[in-house]
């Protein structure tokens, strides 16, 4: 007994170590979680009827999350018969390796939620049970798993929805309920580090940010009808933002709960868009990032779950009473461009925006002066159910899920 303990001890400093030495973390939305990807010298416009399709799959089980490419994989979830789980195929399309790893939300919305967060060979993902695992990128065994119960979780309307959020030795949670409510792991173990009880709410669907200062790293995620700040190493809870549009009296699960873009962290101020929320916001953090302070609340600006996204002076992201893609000044809060695209999620690379609508079309959108200009469209036919999972791109190649089909589509310039 005494020899495993030494061994397992051995084991957890040498990932430890790794960690510490190799931290580059694939994840929600890029690198940074903010929907910027880092590719160039991609087409700057598309043949009719679209892009190159050069590899497809349908058979990855309902859902609706993104995939998370790294250097040589593609990892995504899919609900089969009520359970979840995670592929593993390479950046060609063959299926390395498929694992059930629990049961699925198959109430409302059935199916995938949870986008796997990879670092190095570990695999971090959740379900809509609400439980947490740690699973060998490798082999695809679990190597530690934390149950919702395990926290006395609270569950939202459609199921718990998060990806795992990851800074160097730990692994964030939001389980909601009125004891733990925000958790925080050992990312090699499973050993929890700390907790917060928070406002004792279910949680908001939110894929939480961390937040690098100079003086302390910070948290931000939504529960129910709060934006919340951690110190990532304490636990503190430094700040909060109390989303009104919901009255108390009015609070209960499905109304007003609903907060699915993560924040864009830019220059001191966090920005978020929460169209179950208080819309469109910019507060500014005191410098060491203890308190918070609203500069502007735009109304109009009601982004719902596509995300949004900053470049200079600019935000981008749609609006769900009038859908549309609006672009926002930063500074003022007031919209400056919009087009009547529907309403989407979007990311950008190599200067341009893509636009994926909820009925299915993608849209390349070109940025000039703080004004956007369409250049060219096309629609996903395939797959099924919602058009809600977000676009990837990775060396050159767009990801699109819908539903049970999985699309890599070649967008690199290859006359350059």
């Amino acid at each position: 007994m005494q020899l495993m303990k030494l061994l397992l001890l051995s084991l957890t400093v040498v990932l430890f170590i790794s960690s510490c030495t190799r931290t580059k973390v694939y994840q929600w939305r890029g690198e940074n979680r903010d929907g910027i990807y880092a590719d160039k010298n991609l087409l700057k416009t598309w043949p009719e009827g679209g892009p190159l399709l050069i590899w497809e799959t349908e058979e990855i089980g309902n859902g609706y999350v993104s995939p998370t490419v790294t250097d040589d994989a593609l990892y995504i979830t899919g609900e089969i018969d009520s359970m979840a789980n995670l592929f593993k195929f390479n950046l060609e399309g063959k299926l390395i390796w498929k694992v059930a790893y629990d049961k699925e939300w198959v109430k409302s919305y059935p199916g995938a939620r949870s986008n796997p967060t990879v670092v190095d060979d570990l695999v971090y993902v959740g379900s809509g049970m609400g439980n947490l695992f740690c699973i060998s990128a490798e082999t695809g065994k679990t190597l530690w798993s934390k149950k919702f119960n395990d926290f006395q979780g609270e569950y939202p309307f459609h199921g718990h929805s998060e990806a795992p959020a990851i800074d160097e030795d730990k692994v964030f949670w939001t389980t909601g309920g009125p004891f733990y409510n925000v958790v925080a792991l050992n990312r090699f173990t499973g050993e929890l580090l700390w907790s917060n009880e928070g406002f004792k709410e279910r949680s908001g669907y939110n894929n939480p940010l961390v937040i690098s200062l100079p003086q302390r790293k910070i948290l931000a995620t939504f529960s129910a009808y709060h934006l919340m700040g951690f110190d990532t190493k304490t636990g503190k809870l430094l700040w909060s933002h109390e989303q009104t549009n919901t009255v108390s009296e009015d609070r209960k699960s499905g109304i007003g709960d609903t907060h699915a873009n993560t924040v864009v962290f830019d220059n001191g101020a966090v920005y978020y868009a929460e169209g179950d929320g208080n819309r469109g916001v910019k507060l500014q953090l005191l410098e060491d990032g203890s308190e918070i302070t609203q500069m502007w609340n735009n109304k109009d600006f009601d982004s719902f779950m596509g995300g949004i996204i900053k470049l200079g002076n600019n935000l981008y992201g749609c609006g769900i009473e009038k859908p549309r893609l609006v672009c926002v000044d930063s500074e003022s809060g007031e919209i400056t461009d919009s087009l009547k695209l529907g309403s989407g999620s979007v990311i950008v690379a190599d200067d341009m925006l893509y636009y994926y609508n909820f009925k299915g079309q993608i849209h390349l959108v070109g940025l000039s002066g703080g004004k956007m200009n369409l250049v060219s469209s096309f629609k996903i036919t395939k797959g099924t159910r919602e058009h809600f999972a977000h676009p990837v791109i990775h060396k050159g190649v767009l990801y699109i899920r819908h539903g049970k089909a999985l699309m890599a589509f070649d967008i690199k310039n290859r006359k350059a």
